[in-house]
């Protein structure tokens, strides 16, 4: 579905796929937990979700003539961290709005993990005080102007690369990825469980596994805490991806399974239940997952697993995304572990 649309890479290639046999095994291998390692996909500042979008959003802004990559996320975005460093590989510049999208935060939090890497990738940051919300902001809309104004050539990208024209494509090609590694290991996974909060992603992921007939075994975790306008982006972002490459079936609310019990208290701030799933991961896998987004999500899959979601024996593949950086924004609730 991909082939007429131009990708320039950004990852080494398809992500691995990892069993997790001793993380199974502490939900008494009720069901075989797999990850897909989007946190390893790539040498650019720790890889991660955002640089599978990326990758066919890039052609478009060189096209354009741009030469200023212009993006908006919270203080701690990991997405406005890679387009910081694609920006930084292909010769641009990059101007970030980081928006304070967590209300609580320790003294440190603009100082350390993704936006300290961003300063260091050389983006032009300005941090604005205003909370959470997944729509078009103004304070992005602002900083484009801004940069047209001083005689640059910025290319928008919205939140998360989420509702640009191409946001969901790189999903798209992680479900014929996923495919081929099936294959090659002589399985077929029940259930793919993904974070949801932007939505491209996941609405990539629907159209992507709605050829074999597997977009309602695309489970979304929302750790956005507005989960219904979350569900809605999600659904948009789908169809119009659908459209764009020619899906032979249609794509309805049906289509969107998104899991709304694990965002709580708050978007950004991790619950004992999101720390417990942090610690268990790390603990029987060596795998670290991040409080905002990961940690949710993987909160979100040991719950359901065991309150019987799944039946006795699915495979699962869990879509590790990346964003692990953020968790040293939260050295005071980890400092013992």
């Amino acid at each position: 579905m991909l082939a007429d649309f131009e990708r320039y890479p950004l990852t080494f290639g398809p992500s691995p796929i990892e069993k997790l046999p001793r993380l199974s095994a502490a939900l008494d291998d009720r069901v075989e937990l797999y990850a897909k390692r989007e946190d390893c996909n790539s040498g650019l500042a720790f890889g991660g979700n955002k640089l599978r979008k990326l990758e066919y959003i890039v052609p478009d802004a060189i096209a354009a003539g741009a030469d200023t990559l212009v993006t908006i996320g919270g203080v701690q975005s990991n997405h406005t961290r890679l387009v910081a460093a694609t920006a930084a590989k292909i010769g641009m510049k990059c101007r970030l709005i980081q928006e304070n999208w967590v209300p609580q935060h320790e003294a440190l939090y603009d100082r350390v993990g993704n936006i300290l890497l961003s300063r260091v990738l050389g983006a032009d940051i300005e941090l604005v005080d205003a909370g959470f919300d997944i729509g078009i902001r103004s304070s992005w809309e602002a900083a484009i102007a801004d940069v047209e104004a001083k005689g640059g050539r910025p290319y928008p990208i919205p939140a998360g690369a989420s509702v640009h024209k191409y946001g969901g494509l790189g999903f798209v090609g992680f479900a014929d990825e996923v495919r081929v590694q099936e294959e090659e290991l002589g399985l077929t996974f029940d259930y793919i469980v993904v974070c949801t909060v932007t939505g491209s992603t996941h609405a990539g992921m629907i159209v992507g596994f709605a050829s074999d007939g597997r977009s309602r075994n695309v489970i979304g975790i929302d750790a956005s805490g507005t989960p219904d306008k979350t569900f809605a982006q999600v659904l948009d972002i789908a169809q119009k991806t659908a459209s764009l490459v020619g899906l032979q079936q249609p794509i309805t609310a049906d289509d969107v399974v998104l899991k709304r019990d694990y965002a709580y208290p708050t978007y950004g701030i991790p619950s004992a239940e999101t720390n417990a799933a942090i610690r268990l991961c790390a603990r029987t896998e060596g795998m670290l997952t991040d409080p905002v987004y990961e940690g949710k999500s993987m909160q979100g899959l040991l719950d359901l697993v065991r309150k019987g979601f799944f039946p006795k024996g699915a495979k699962i593949l869990y879509a590790h995304l990346g964003g692990v950086p953020a968790i040293n924004a939260y050295s005071e609730t980890y400092r013992n572990g």
